[in-house]
Formats: C-alpha cells, sequence, structure tokens
C-alpha cells in the first residue's frame, strides 16, 4: 500500500511531463517503412524528454530510495530534463556491423601506438613491477588495453554518461535491463567517490575513464592501487593500470604463460569447427587441436580447454582466414571485451611492444 501510495503521487507529481514526453515520443513518419525493421534510433525525436513518469522509471526510482537510500527530491531534481541521444543509439546500432579483422587491427596497431606504448612501458617500469608482482598480468598486455580504450588516457569519451545510460536504458529495448543496472551501479559510484553525475563523460556504450570501465565493471574490479583510499580509473595511473590487471587476473590470467597458437588456415574437424562457430564461449581440448589440425601447440595452464577463433586475411595477402586457438589468458581478454577481433588486437599489439 506504501509502495502504491507513494508511486501514485510520483504520477500525479509528473503529470505535465508526461504530457510533454508524450507530444514528443511519436517517431516521424519519415522514419517507418513498411518491410524494413527499425531500429532505436527510428522510433525516437532527438533530444526528446525521458518519461520518468512511465512504470520503468517509477520502479527505478523506488529500487533507488528503498534500496540504495537515494530521496525522492534528489532522484526528481538529477533526472528532470534528461533529454535522449539519438547519436548514441545509431552509434550503438553502428558497432554490430563489424569490420574484418584485416580491417579492425590497423584501426589501433599504429606506429605511433606502437612508439609510445614502448615509452610508457620505460618510463612506468617500476610501477609495472608492482602489478605483475601483485595480480600477475604481463605489463605490455596492461598497456595494449590501455591504449586501445582511450589512447593511453587521451580520448576517455565526450558523451554525457548519465544522458547515455539513460537513454541506453529507456530507448534501447534490446539492452534496456542491463543499461538500467549500469545507470543504478553509476549513481551509486558517484555518490561513493563524490562526483556530480552530470559531469562524468565516458563512450556512447556507457564506459567511462582510461580503462573504459562499465560502472558494474568499476564496482566489482577497479582497485586502490596508489593507496590513497580512493578508486580514480579517470586521473589516477596507478589505479587505471592496477585495475586492468585486476580483471585480467580475475579471469584466469597466467603470468608469462601462452596466449594463442596459429593452428592453419583451414579446420579438419567437425569438432573445431562446431567450436568455433559456437563463439567464443565453446572450448576444445588442446590436445585434439593439436591433433586434428597436425601441429604440436604449446600445453595450456592446467589442461584448460581451448577457443578456436577465426580472423579474416586481407585480399592483398591471399584472403580466407587464419585459424587460432585461444589459451586462457585471450580468453580472459574477451572477458573485458568480449570481441574476439579485440582480444587479437590487444595480444600483437603486446607482441608489438616486445620487439
Amino acid at each position: 500500500m506504501r509502495q502504491t501510495a507513494r508511486s501514485a503521487g510520483k504520477l500525479t507529481s509528473l503529470i505535465a511531463t508526461l504530457l510533454l514526453t508524450c507530444l514528443l515520443t511519436a517517431p516521424s513518419p519519415s522514419t517507418t517503412f513498411a518491410g524494413e525493421e527499425l531500429k532505436a534510433a527510428d522510433l525516437i525525436v532527438d533530444k526528446q524528454l525521458i518519461d520518468i513518469s512511465s512504470k520503468k522509471y517509477i520502479s527505478l526510482f523506488d529500487e533507488l530510495e528503498d534500496q540504495y537510500s537515494f530521496t525522492a527530491k534528489e532522484l526528481l531534481n538529477l533526472f528532470k530534463g534528461v533529454r535522449i541521444s539519438r547519436k548514441v543509439l545509431v552509434l550503438m546500432d553502428r558497432q554490430w556491423e563489424a569490420k574484418p579483422y584485416y580491417q579492425y587491427s590497423p584501426l589501433f596497431i599504429t606506429p605511433w601506438i606502437i612508439s609510445k606504448g614502448k615509452k610508457h612501458l620505460k618510463s612506468h617500469a617500476a610501477l609495472f613491477t608492482q602489478i605483475e608482482e601483485k595480480y600477475g598480468v604481463d605489463r605490455e598486455f596492461i598497456v595494449a588495453i590501455w591504449a586501445i580504450e582511450s589512447k593511453f588516457g587521451s580520448n576517455q569519451g565526450g558523451f554525457h554518461l548519465f544522458q547515455t545510460l539513460n537513454t541506453l536504458f529507456d530507448a534501447y529495448p534490446r539492452r534496456s535491463d542491463f543499461f538500467r543496472k549500469e545507470l543504478i551501479h553509476f549513481l551509486i559510484m558517484c555518490r561513493e567517490n563524490n562526483l556530480d553525475p552530470l559531469s562524468v563523460k565516458g563512450s556512447y556504450a556507457g564506459a567511462f575513464g582510461q580503462a573504459q570501465f562499465m560502472p558494474s565493471s568499476f564496482h566489482n574490479y577497479s582497485v586502490d592501487f596508489d593507496g590513497d583510499n580512493h578508486r580514480d580509473l579517470i586521473n589516477s595511473l596507478p589505479d587505471i593500470l592496477g585495475s586492468i590487471a585486476n580483471y585480467l587476473s580475475t579471469f584466469g590470467w597466467v603470468l608469462h604463460a601462452p596466449v594463442y597458437a596459429d593452428i592453419g588456415n583451414t579446420l579438419n574437424s567437425d569438432q573445431l569447427t562446431t567450436a568455433y562457430k559456437q563463439g567464443r564461449k565453446s572450448r576444445v581440448d588442446w590436445r585434439l587441436v593439436g591433433d586434428t589440425q597436425h601441429i604440436t601447440i604449446p600445453r595450456p595452464p592446467n589442461n584448460t580447454p581451448l577457443s578456436i577463433v577465426g580472423l579474416e586475411v586481407s585480399p592483398f595477402s591471399g584472403g580466407g582466414m587464419r585459424f587460432i586457438a585461444g589459451y586462457p589468458n585471450f580468453n580472459a581478454i574477451t572477458a573485458y571485451n568480449h570481441s574476439n577481433k579485440y582480444a587479437m588486437a590487444v595480444t600483437e599489439m603486446a607482441e608489438a611492444f616486445k620487439k
């Protein structure tokens, strides 16, 4: 009864917002085409107000009040006037249009990045030694992730994170539940770290800081490595690099262990083909890989099963596919970012740092 009464009160107090939202939320007639599947960006008008009187927002506010001790006043002051970013929705839909690996990797692995990474490895050698000793993660891979995620901190994203997370919660149905949780984690993170939610910037997908952690990842994996009792992934280099290492360590990284093995341009068994098609979570015994492909590959730590990954080869290099077996370290990178292409780009960049 208490919750029903409170919800009714909120609906009454927000009736003006609801009326305005109804006027703005109808999609433009030009975005509806018979026989075509509309994307999330087609169903909204850019900069329309979020509907904070909707059931989904009332439920969100109730949870924030009841479980996390936010007050109705501070929530209404924070959420009122937030508008949907159509650009965020366009970019979210576009990210699924994946490039082949031979076009993907050069976006990140460049002479400038390699040179800059080597300089960071040299200038922060003492810090990396401390991180390796604590977390058991190879320094070159930490730097590679740092490079890809934010170009060593120079590009942390220009999207207002609060607006982004609200946009994805309110207007991106496919992952609305996920971004609802991220929005809650974000607000808690801002309160615990004395951050203004309206000032934090990040990516169009909701990640922030030099390591581009999602708010839930910040909660679960970020560390205070500089010892100031504050986890800072925006400005503190020890916290940033230590947090990347802690993330990989949590998902099974083994120091100086193999990351991948090349296994040829074709797969010689249905088991390997099935594992490849099933994606990053499918695993096969490492001995089967060697026997099937007629090659010798390193034994993985604890005989852990391997993933099978296919990478597109440039037509100028003969085309086709390059198949690799992903070891536990490779698969730890895919826990950081689910893309096998991302994991291979990190790996090849780390290899370049070692040269």
